[in-house]
């Protein structure tokens, strides 16, 4: 297994839910600034954690450059950059891709995003309906690995026309590519193009049948690929105090917080985002969806909306279980993200049965110094 920890770039604090966009938003009282992230970033190198993931989107600083910054100020942890299929050229992408392998000693993977707001993605000027925007993310990653080949090549698509295209040089160091989404439409791409496919958590009986059909599916293609699962972690040395502080961060999710983030998720057309709103409907009744899953994370949250809740040996037991289900990586995040970075790390991953991949190699580049 490979373990990766959130990178919160729009800012951290002790509450549920990113300040992204206003609805659902919690007050963050630790702004991102490189130096902060720099610290999270150190507390997740030192727990073990292989690699960084970070959000793109409405009120998101641009991953390209937050993770250039914050990689110079760690020695050896990957960074996940999130990238919005669509919003930039696949030909420039590349080019950032080529530029990003250099500065950081070889640090990069790439998370493809396709957009599951009609709203956020008309306000960037996207007006593509749902499943043109994954046959668009098809065409993007295929130019994307064509550019990465370094020969010249031309490219006719409903999407994007290439004539001579192609870095100069061959990329040795390849990204591997993320990429995740729970419609149709969304496995088609990841069963063609996705090295790793990632899921928001759900209960074991869930996972289980979405790895089983992706496996399936990009058997079809001749290929094998890994899978993902992105989960939130409250966990603590006994189960009471890990349900309490759930209850805790439930007490400061507000009525009107709740209601606003529900609307937002109502109108998405995001598959994802409704079967993570389908796990708590709305109510904060009956949140314990799974033996250690709770979904309240949810009611404010976009995205990944549940968390494996209690003592270290059941949060441990819990990604065992996932494991033996097929998957192979688990990008995990707790508030604030820099002391639960080192709790997970230090009291919940020993305690993982299952063999654990070493983390990425250290870079070359000299890092900036802390002290």
């Amino acid at each position: 297994m490979t373990f990766h920890w959130f990178l919160p770039t729009s800012g951290d604090g002790d509450q549920v839910g990113a300040a992204t966009v206003t609805a659902g938003a919690a007050k963050h009282d630790r702004a991102a600034t490189v130096a902060y992230l720099a610290e999270v970033g150190r507390a997740a190198e030192r727990g073990g954690f292989a690699a960084v993931l970070t959000p793109v989107g409405a009120g998101c600083p641009d991953p390209w450059i937050v993770c250039a910054a914050v990689a110079q100020h760690t020695e050896r942890l990957g960074m996940l950059v999130a990238v919005r299929a669509g919003f930039a050229l696949p030909t420039l992408v590349a080019q950032q891709a080529q530029a990003f392998q250099a500065v950081s000693g070889g640090r990069l993977s790439i998370n493809v995003v396709t957009g599951g707001d009609p709203a956020e993605q008309r306000a960037y000027g996207d007006f593509l309906p749902h499943d043109a925007r994954y046959a668009r993310t098809g065409e993007f990653l295929d130019v994307l690995r064509r550019c990465w080949r370094g020969e010249p090549f031309d490219f006719a698509g409903a999407h994007y026309q290439i004539a001579g295209g192609g870095l100069a040089n061959p990329l040795t160091d390849l990204p591997p590519v993320y990429f995740g989404g729970a419609s149709p439409a969304a496995e088609a791409v990841a069963a063609r193009h996705a090295d790793t496919y990632l899921m928001w958590g759900e209960p074991p009986t869930a996972i289980a049948a979405r790895v089983a059909r992706i496996r399936a599916l990009a058997a079809e293609h001749g290929r094998q690929l890994r899978t993902g699962i992105r989960l939130h972690v409250i966990a603590r040395a006994t189960a009471a105090e890990a349900w309490a502080e759930a209850d805790r961060l439930l007490a400061g999710m507000s009525p009107e917080r709740i209601a606003a983030a529900q609307a937002r998720f109502r109108r998405m057309d995001s598959v994802g985002q409704s079967r993570m709103a389908a796990l708590n409907g709305g109510s904060a009744d009956g949140l314990t969806v799974a033996p250690n899953l709770w979904a309240g994370v949810g009611l404010v949250r976009e995205g990944a909306g549940t968390a494996l809740v209690g003592s270290y040996a059941e949060v441990a037991a819990r990604i065992d279980e996932y494991a033996g289900l097929g998957v192979d990586e688990f990008v995990l995040s707790g508030w604030p993200h820099r002391e639960e970075a080192e709790r997970v790390g230090a009291e919940v991953l020993p305690l993982v049965t299952a063999p654990v991949a070493a983390a990425h190699r250290r870079s070359p580049v000299a890092a900036v110094p802390t002290r």
